[in-house]
């Protein structure tokens, strides 16, 4: 007679390798991006654009947490010069670095920013930026553990 048990199959714990840290600072720089491609549409059809974020918050008098969604301020990353745009990719409140000295990407008439925005997430998606992202946000050192615990008195 077997046991339930005896029928599964039985392993030591594999080892899960940590992500790389740049696959998160990539999904993060993509988010913004597709945020700056709908604040895009929005000025190309001549619409306001708004963008909310979660936020929990403690209700006083329940004491349950609810989630509310709280707009929030998004600054473009492109601008124009005498209708002739131009687009920055920052991470954080640093503008990256394209090549030595260059950060802005001549887009030229406004109706080309979404395809400009477009090309740059497919290159953020395949790694392409991946120096630029590590010069502006390097990788934070991992903690430490301490492991060492207090010694006990001697008597």
């Amino acid at each position: 007679m077997t046991t339930l048990l005896s029928s599964l199959k039985v392993i030591d714990r594999p080892k899960i390798e940590p992500k790389p840290p740049i696959l998160g600072k990539r999904m993060k720089l993509i988010e913004k991006l597709d945020e700056q491609l709908a604040m895009a549409q929005c000025m190309l059809q001549n619409q306001a654009f708004e963008a909310f974020k979660d936020k929990s918050i403690k209700d006083p008098e329940t004491g349950e947490r609810k989630i509310v969604r709280k707009r929030k301020a998004v600054r473009p990353w492109y601008y124009d010069s005498d209708n002739h745009y131009y687009f920055e990719i920052k991470v954080g409140l640093k503008t990256m670095e394209l090549a030595k000295g260059k950060t802005a990407i001549d887009v030229g008439p406004k109706d080309k920013l979404l395809e400009v925005i477009g090309i740059i997430i497919q290159a953020v998606e395949r790694g392409e930026l991946d120096q630029q992202i590590l010069q502006v946000s390097p990788p934070k050192a991992p903690k430490v553990r301490r492991t060492s615990k207090a010694e006990p008195a001697k008597a």
